[in-house]
């Protein structure tokens, strides 16, 4: 499958953003989707890093900054995905808890971990850079 370019929306921030976002993830998912568990493992770079350890990052980012930073849910316990089906499954799932969280705050709203003086739309673009 061919790039796919980002959406044009004409919306509000909120819409806009997470319009940016969806497209980001979705990019990734396409980008690993139908890869071997093998292959994800493999690392073509220095810094050691794969594209399973990709997608259980960008999965930890959304749970840590959005459901647990600014939230207050506590993060999951459990090890992370060790396959490439289970990690994007685990990434979805966490869209749509992510996405339960931000369409019912206000962007200006400060995350609840004092320790995170920022508020929901930084941590938006904080996961868009």
């Amino acid at each position: 499958m061919g790039d796919q370019k980002p959406p044009r929306v004409f919306a509000g921030e909120r819409e806009t953003l997470m319009a940016l976002l969806q497209y980001q993830r979705d990019s990734l998912v396409r980008t690993i989707d139908g890869i071997s568990d093998d292959d994800a493992q493999r690392s073509p770079v220095g810094s050691g890093t794969t594209l399973l350890w990709l997608a259980q990052h960008v999965a930890h980012a959304e749970q840590l900054w959005v459901l647990h930073r600014f939230a207050g849910f506590s993060l999951p316990t459990s090890d992370p995905p060790a396959t490439v089906a289970a990690a994007l499954a685990a990434y979805r799932e966490t869209w749509a808890r992510v996405a339960r969280v931000v369409e019912i705050a206000d962007f200006d709203d400060p995350c609840v971990d004092p320790n995170s003086p920022v508020n929901l739309r930084w941590v938006v673009m904080h996961l868009l850079e």
